[in-house]
């Protein structure tokens, strides 16, 4: 292969990679970001952003109870065979939780990029002394990475006097996580959870911000005899996908030698290199089909579960 040969292939295949030649992604796995991560300043008109996301995550799990299958039935467990009788039981919502863990990981690229270290956490706290159902925010860490000039890095704790509670309206409270003291360069993770004791209600997922977005991913593993109407974003930069899942439940029971389980549908959406939203916002939605309880009220207007400021 002679020189010129060679310099052609080379330049084919620079063009091929086009604006987005980062071929790596974000580690997903928080508590140290990657060389990756450090290094990344952005691909194509996301160069000029003054921070950037580099990975969010929101993963969904129900917690059963053996009292779903004692109630109206002598079922031992939830089998693809009994399911469709199971669907048509009353619900016993007092034992079935909602668990979210979710994570977020920010990079500030420039000094007026500090802005983006503070977030709005919105959750379901209904203002009433009698409510039953809300869900418990707890767990909400933030940790901010610096790196030298000689490449070692530093962490710092936020501690939770930043953070403010903000009730907006009789069914939702917004936390207010202020992150002072942010410099270009450093890296900001965010990692809280969500346990909810409404199972009837999946929060939705947003998949844009106001700033680039590396990697956006939502995850819910929920059981087949909940009936949700589930709307996954169309969007070249989005991919998803369904399969059967099993979930073992009453696995602190000291008398059951073996956990029951339930058939579940597993949901997976992942969308990589999302540039900020415009008139066209990416979600992952979802509604019950036929509720027993009556839902609760939706996420004020203007709101997000996650925004970053």
């Amino acid at each position: 292969m002679n020189t010129f040969f060679r310099i052609v292939v080379l330049i084919a295949a620079l063009l091929a990679c086009g604006g987005r030649a980062v071929a790596q992604l974000p580690n997903e796995k928080f508590g140290k970001p990657s060389k990756m991560e450090w290094e990344f300043v952005g691909w194509g008109d996301a160069t000029q952003a003054d921070a950037i996301v580099l990975c969010k995550t929101m993963k969904a799990t129900y917690e059963l109870s053996d009292r779903l299958t004692n109630s109206n039935q002598s079922y031992s467990e939830i089998t693809f065979d009994n399911l469709p009788d199971f669907g048509k039981n009353e619900l016993d919502e007092s034992s079935m939780l909602v668990k979210y863990e979710v994570r977020l990981r920010t990079k500030i690229l420039t000094s007026e990029g500090a802005r983006h270290a503070n977030v709005d956490i919105t959750y379901y706290d209904a203002d009433d002394d009698v409510a039953i159902d809300m869900d418990n925010l707890t767990g909400l860490k933030v940790t901010v990475f610096t790196r030298d000039a000689k490449g070692k890095v530093a962490k710092r704790r936020i501690g939770t006097d930043t953070f403010v509670r903000e009730r907006v309206d009789s069914n939702y409270v917004v936390v207010h996580v202020v992150v002072p003291d942010v410099e270009a360069g450093s890296i900001i993770e965010y990692q809280y959870n969500i346990t909810s004791t409404r199972p009837t209600f999946l929060y939705d997922w947003v998949f844009q911000e106001c700033i680039p977005t590396v990697r956006s991913k939502c995850d819910f593993d929920i059981p087949a005899f909940m009936q949700f109407n589930m709307n996954a974003p169309i969007d070249r930069h989005i991919k998803s996908t369904v399969t059967a899942g099993r979930l073992a439940y009453d696995l602190n029971r000291p008398d059951m030698k073996k956990p029951k389980s339930c058939p579940t549908n597993h949901y997976v959406i992942v969308g990589d290199y999302i540039l900020p939203e415009d008139e066209t916002v990416a979600a992952f939605t979802s509604r019950i089909v036929k509720p027993v309880v009556t839902p609760p009220a939706d996420l004020p207007k203007g709101h997000t579960h996650l925004k970053i400021q």
